[in-house]
């Protein structure tokens, strides 16, 4: 069966905090991680229900970088809910915290992605994140994302540095994204390099190049297909990615209900599936040596259905 990782990037707003509208930590928190609002729920408590009903894991790749502001129970309050469910907490990093906090904890260097720092100072940035998640009562984090998915070479030699095994951070179908990991876009077959497992975002093509594995860009069907198309063509594994606040419409403060149901179906599905089940990193095989993932081909009716659903809701 084909391991799917549904990856979760669990982060407070920065964006937030920089235009001034929500700088305490306990309204961060409601806003962009529990997503809560008078007119329902749709963070990472209403993620991890959903999961719970269908019998499904799932990957939390987790920021800690707000505790240079907030201090480490702003990392426990994330970290110890997804622990208490039985999901897997990995280390995620947004550097742009940095612009926020007096003094140099790492040096004068600031950068919007992780990729932006010297190769000593990534390796110091990401011990630090690392620690916070263990202060917070996570096991050692083996896997990384980088914020706005910013990593490069150096960023993956700096994982190895401080013993963090495998990465996730290549946007396979992402043409536009900030990584900069010299691997060709189109290819979601795992490779080695520096030391380091990297485990591509999946992507399926479509006109003019491909279309990223994110629950925002894919619809359930394209989801479906592409998890039936990996498993039959050998994919190692299938990694989707969605973020703590993907489920929610921060701008008028209440859940997005296309998306909501878009996510409700894929774990309803998933949680029956006989070709594919729910996996974290540490559920992986050992790295596949030369194996291809070829991707999902275009389909117009795919995404002509996707793009009358999405017309629909924006209406709405």
């Amino acid at each position: 069966m084909l391991p799917v990782l549904i990856t979760i990037d669990t982060e407070y707003s920065s964006g937030l905090y920089r235009s001034g509208r929500v700088r305490d930590c306990a309204a961060n928190f409601e806003r962009t991680v529990a997503c809560r609002s008078p007119r329902g729920e749709a963070g990472i408590f209403h993620q991890i229900e959903v999961f719970r009903r269908h019998g499904l894991k799932a990957v939390f790749f987790v920021d800690p970088m707000p505790a240079l502001l907030w201090g480490q129970q702003a990392v426990d309050r994330v970290v110890q809910p997804i622990l208490d469910a039985g999901h897997e907490v990995q280390l995620h990093c947004h550097t742009e915290w940095l612009d926020f906090v007096d003094g140099e904890p790492f040096g004068p260097e600031r950068g919007h992605n992780i990729k932006d720092f010297a190769y000593e100072t990534q390796v110091a940035i990401l011990a630090y994140a690392r620690e916070r998640l263990v202060e917070a009562g996570a096991p050692p984090p083996t896997a990384y994302r980088a914020g706005n998915y910013g990593a490069s070479d150096d960023t993956l030699r700096a994982l190895a540095q401080i013993g963090v095994t495998q990465d996730s951070s290549f946007a396979a179908g992402f043409a536009g994204s900030h990584c900069r990991i010299d691997l060709p876009l189109g290819r979601c077959e795992p490779v080695a390099r520096h030391g380091i497992g990297e485990w591509p975002i999946a992507a399926i093509e479509a006109p003019g190049g491909w279309r990223h594995g994110q629950i925002t860009a894919l619809s359930f069907r394209e989801m479906r297909d592409a998890v039936r198309h990996a498993a039959a063509t050998g994919w190692p594994a299938f990694v989707l990615v969605s973020h703590s606040f993907e489920l929610f419409n921060r701008e008028k403060d209440r859940p997005n209900a296309l998306l909501m149901r878009r996510f409700e179906r894929l774990c309803e599905w998933l949680g029956g599936c006989d070709i594919a089940y729910s996996a974290g990193f540490a559920d992986l095989p050992d790295l596949p040596q030369g194996r291809l993932a070829p991707l999902m081909p275009h389909s117009r009716l795919r995404t002509a259905s996707r793009m009358v659903e999405q017309a629909l809701a924006n209406r709405m």
